[in-house]
């Protein structure tokens, strides 16, 4: 008995790894699994200013009803979007604020690939 319970809780760990291993990978579930194109987009000690920036621009939010989440796309209309000014890094990436929440968007699938806390 006690060679099953071992064997059942080796099984698990081994199925459970590859999940584990790919919840890193930069696919994120949102309202459905979406995988992020690695762009560059504003860098770690670059945010504080950035967010800074965000609130100095005096950028109107846009409300949704789901949870601001990264994977999640945009309506097509009523969202306005933004260039990130070049001293904060070269990207294609476009911001805007969706329920308080500072975001980076791919403009083309109006999907949100960063939320920026």
């Amino acid at each position: 008995m006690r060679n099953r319970i071992l064997a059942v809780a080796a099984l698990a760990a081994a199925i459970g790894s590859p999940l584990a291993a790919q919840a890193q990978s930069g696919v994120t579930v949102g309202r459905a699994p979406a995988v992020v194109d690695s762009e560059p987009t504003i860098a770690t000690d670059q945010r504080p200013a950035f967010r800074d920036y965000v609130v100095e621009q005096r950028v109107p939010p846009f409300r949704i009803p789901d949870r601001v989440v990264v994977g999640a796309t945009l309506p097509e209309s009523g969202v306005t979007y933004y260039d990130v000014p070049q001293r904060f890094g070269a990207t294609t990436y476009r911001y805007t604020v969706v329920n308080g929440e500072t975001v980076l968007v791919e403009p083309r699938s109006r999907r949100i690939v960063e939320v920026l806390n």
